[in-house]
């Protein structure tokens, strides 16, 4: 090659390094979020989830989109994360959608629903069938962007202070409880009562409340409730798959490049598996700590889930008549499970049961 050619390439070389170089700082633009969480820091699993979010996220853009974590009441109060990402307070937050029923019911089929679908079929209704997208189209009244980003697997029914054997036995209840799951319970003759986390042993050992509902025996345990209210529950009828989701500001999330938005919505399904097989995980030892320490495992019986079922029902047509939002996605949602557990009854619950009972057997 003659000099004067390669002189003419490298300073092409050198022009195309000088051209690819802002190309690729703006395609991984350096950023730095705050992400306000539901979640006390003591709640290491929910929290945790949060804390796989940022990291992955760091680590997938080395280094360049950087998310610090805040936990419930460092910047807003736990209940007011998705308003502070709406009114962009915050880029993003990590929370559960039931929270802001008061907003609109809608809110609490991204996440469960009583007598709902469970983890596995939350996901599928989600990332299969289009749930997420309807949500978003759903979300922009409230100027923000959602994905999954956690699952906590079925939860429990709570500690009661006495034992509850007939529906009668649930009238005049107080117990910690809200949203759509305490509208249900209200219907059967509870009454629901709304306090934050530092408030409910205290009421619960002066009688104030009966009963507490909280997640499951690993976070239970930490709590406890078993202390003053012996009788632990099951099933949490009312969350049987609670989705966890990232709620992102609309604007931020649309100023993101794509491959942000896709980094970030992967690190929201990985929080979504680290959460649920963490659970699975620690809540067998937490439940043998649990009943070793005194709690009484009951289950609630069939009275008590038929008649929860119906007024379940009922609240569902009663809201539906107001809030097509509302209607269009309960249709939806049990559709498919009827689907779900029409198959879940062959392999699924064949599987499980046989090696439940073969368990016991030894």
């Amino acid at each position: 090659m003659k000099r004067r050619q390669f002189l003419g390439a490298l300073g092409t070389g050198a022009a195309a390094a000088a051209i690819a170089k802002p190309a690729i700082a703006q395609s991984m633009p350096e950023l730095k979020w705050r992400m306000a969480s539901s979640f006390p820091k003591s709640l290491d699993t929910l929290y945790g989830a949060g804390e796989v979010i940022v990291k992955q996220v760091a680590e997938m853009t080395d280094g360049r989109f950087q998310i610090q974590q805040f936990a419930a009441g460092e910047i807003v109060p736990g209940l007011q994360v998705l308003d502070a990402a709406s009114k962009g307070t915050v880029e993003m937050g990590h929370s559960v959608s039931y929270y802001y029923v008061g907003k609109d019911p809608t809110f609490a089929i991204a996440s469960c629903v009583p007598f709902g679908l469970n983890a596995r079929q939350q996901t599928a209704w989600l990332v299969q069938e289009g749930g997420t997208e309807k949500f978003n189209a759903f979300y922009k009244k409230f100027n923000v962007y959602g994905f999954p980003a956690g699952n906590t697997g079925a939860q429990m029914g709570g500690f009661f202070r006495k034992e509850i054997n007939t529906t009668a036995d649930l009238n005049g209840l107080k117990m910690r409880i809200g949203g759509i799951a305490g509208q249900v319970l209200q219907k059967v003759g509870v009454v629901p009562q709304q306090l934050a986390g530092p408030d409910i042993y205290p009421a619960l050992e002066k009688g104030t409340i009966d009963a507490v509902e909280w997640v499951g025996p690993y976070d239970d345990e930490k709590l406890g409730f078993y202390k003053v209210a012996p009788y632990y529950y099951y099933p949490g009828f009312w969350e049987g798959g609670p989705m966890v989701h990232a709620y992102v500001n609309l604007d931020k999330w649309n100023e993101l490049p794509k491959s942000y938005q896709a980094i970030l919505t992967n690190a929201g399904y990985n929080a979504t598996i680290y959460m649920l097989s963490r659970y699975d995980a620690l809540n067998p030892g937490a439940l043998r700590k649990l009943l070793a320490g005194g709690a009484k495992l009951r289950p609630f019986s069939n009275e008590i889930l038929d008649s929860c079922l119906k007024a379940t029902n009922e609240l569902w047509a009663e809201i539906s008549a107001k809030n097509e939002d509302f209607k269009k996605l309960i249709t939806e949602v049990q559709k498919f499970r009827n689907d779900e557990f029409f198959w879940w009854q062959v392999a699924e619950y064949g599987f499980d049961t046989y090696m439940i009972r073969s368990r016991t057997r030894g």
